[in-house]
């Protein structure tokens, strides 16, 4: 009988699911969490986190479908469409790079709940997600979905690339 073994199997897809797009490193469950804005935070940025937590709350964990867009599945950019529409009422471009082509860079000490950051990932900035304070971000990952994240996250601190405002 050929039996492969067990463990190297198993570090193997450990290894994979940890190289995805995904760290949720040092951040509590979202349920019933709500944003808890910073000193600087104005009424406007926390109700744009409210607004954005409640989308995230309803997609949250939905499977990651390269050109999704809804409760299928959702690319990064389609997660981010899909919730500016919903919570916000607005209109995004819908690809990464039309995001990146598109809105008023701000530095990443600057970051107001709603903004955008991206990551470069392989050489590129082909990834993004939704700011909601703290170093916290929302996104669809090709690993595990629609989730929350860290960017000082192990995955992520290195891979931030820039941040953009859609007013």
């Amino acid at each position: 009988m050929n039996r492969r073994p067990v463990l190297p199997m198993l570090a193997i897809l450990m290894a994979v699911g940890l190289a995805g797009c995904a760290s949720k490193q040092n951040l509590p469950p979202t349920n019933g969490t709500t944003w808890q804005p910073s000193n600087s935070a104005t009424p406007e940025d926390a109700a744009t986190a409210d607004r954005l937590w409640q989308v995230f709350e309803r997609y949250e964990g939905t499977p990651y479908r390269y050109g999704g867009t809804s409760a299928n599945g959702f690319d990064c950019s389609g997660f981010i469409a899909t919730a500016f529409d919903e919570a916000l009422g607005r209109q995004l471009p819908r690809t990464t790079s039309q995001m990146l082509a598109s809105g008023d860079v701000v530095g990443r000490d600057q970051l107001r709940a709603g903004d955008l950051v991206f990551f470069r990932i392989k050489g590129k900035d082909q990834h993004a997600g939704i700011y909601m304070g703290g170093d916290s971000f929302i996104h669809s990952s090709t690993s595990i979905g629609v989730t929350r994240s860290s960017l000082n996250g192990y995955y992520w601190r290195d891979r931030f690339s820039q941040a953009r405002r859609f007013d």
